[in-house]
């Protein structure tokens, strides 16, 4: 598996139909899971959805792994920082 270094995140893109992908294009945000944050990463954690702005990614050999720097980060959707 792969190790995030520095602010980088690796992230699994989540699949969509293709109109959603078509909209998110449109909009230049993808949408993923974290499974690998780096080092100096403090705003997501691990497991958490975020939406990033696309066209910054990296593709890995995976299907559907991207590496993604955290200023690329636009949002956290699913925060597992909040514990109710």
């Amino acid at each position: 598996m792969y190790k995030a270094i520095m602010d980088r995140i690796i992230v699994r893109l989540q699949e969509c139909p293709q109109n959603l992908l078509q909209t998110s294009t449109e909009f230049s945000q993808n949408k993923g899971t974290v499974i690998d944050i780096g080092p100096s990463v403090c705003g997501v954690q691990k497991g958490d959805v975020i939406i990033f702005h696309a066209f910054d990614e990296l593709p890995l050999p995976i299907k559907n792994l991207v590496v993604v720097r955290e200023k690329s980060v636009l949002g956290i959707i699913n925060d597992n920082h909040h514990t109710n």
